[in-house]
């Protein structure tokens, strides 16, 4: 039996406007030179047709390929579409970040922080108590593309997460069909601006993630979407993020405490996800307020999740 031709889809830049593009082996394929499809956005609201085609071209490339190194590499979901994203996901980053920021009776110690955080997690899992926010797609950047550190705060930092594309339109789904309506994964950096978070003037609020994670460039997403089809266990994926080539998070995805599919059935209850959607799933331990060392011009992140490729981004100084 023939091994099915692995392959996953972008956007690309080649100097004439953006392209979808398919990626095999290292080549980009014009999509829209073969197909009716204009854009990733586009070829995603026909995903089952699409992926059929997608798989016959794969085999057997219709056009002449451009070697990717040479195009600029722009957001795979373009344009993209809306962002869900889960907190406190991973049960050892919650206990990190609960010793960190002390959250819990203000005389326990570190131990007894991460031991009552531990406790909480095994209670909201089992009581299926999921966090979900939202994020702004203008937000969202290239996985080669610069990060612009607001000059104004000095704490903002970094969360690696497996971001699920959606490719069916999905309202009210079990959590056994919700892997049906999944496009594809891909990779994507969650920035915060850590002393944005809480909302002291108004404690009864709680946490204000638009201003925290929405400044823009603060969704490094991609290189690429790689299509459901070759992930045939996301909870089973590496995932590892280094600082100027020091590793700072290496996890697994499997210490997610709800997984893309239990993510996904929970949004759908609330809002419809669409198409082109991504939803983040949270991220693994290891961020900058764990090391106590936060992003400042001219780092450079190396991010990367098992057989999604790498993003390589470099801090620079915003406005």
């Amino acid at each position: 039996m023939m091994t099915q031709q692995r392959f996953a889809i972008g956007t690309y830049e080649a100097g004439q406007g953006p392209f979808p593009g398919l990626v095999v082996d290292g080549t980009v394929y014009d999509i829209s030179a073969f197909t009716a499809y204009r854009s990733t956005a586009e070829l995603l609201v026909d995903w089952d047709a699409a992926f059929t085609a997608l798989t016959r071209a794969a085999e057997r490339p219709p056009v002449a390929g451009i070697p990717e190194g040479t195009l600029r590499t722009l957001p795979p979901v373009s344009p993209p579409g809306q962002i869900f994203a889960a907190g406190a996901n991973y049960r050892e980053h919650v206990v990190q970040m609960a010793v960190a920021h002390k959250l819990g009776r203000e005389d326990a110690t570190a131990a007894e922080l991460a031991a009552e955080a531990g406790r909480e997690i095994d209670e909201r899992k089992s009581s299926g108590r999921v966090y979900v926010w939202t994020g702004v797609s203008s937000s969202i950047s290239g996985a080669f593309d610069d990060i612009l550190l607001p000059a104004e705060y000095d704490d903002h930092d970094w969360e690696l997460e497996l971001g699920v594309v959606i490719g069916r339109k999905a309202r009210n789904v079990s959590v056994d069909r919700a892997l049906d309506y999944v496009a594809g994964y891909t990779i994507c950096n969650d920035l915060t601006t850590r002393s944005l978070v809480p909302r002291k003037d108004i404690p009864m609020m709680g946490t204000d993630w638009m201003r925290a994670k929405n400044f823009p460039t603060f969704f490094p997403t991609g290189p690429w979407l790689v299509p459901a089809a070759f992930v045939p266990n996301p909870l089973d994926l590496g995932i590892r993020l280094r600082l100027n080539g020091a590793t700072m998070q290496e996890s697994n995805t499997g210490d997610m405490i709800f997984g893309p599919a239990e993510l996904i059935s929970y949004i759908s209850r609330f809002a419809e996800l669409q198409p082109g959607d991504m939803v983040i799933t949270g991220s693994p331990p290891g961020n900058g307020s764990h090391h106590g060392r936060f992003l400042q011009a001219g780092d450079v992140m190396e991010c990367e999740i098992d057989g999604l490729g790498m993003q390589r981004t470099r801090c620079v100084a915003g406005p």
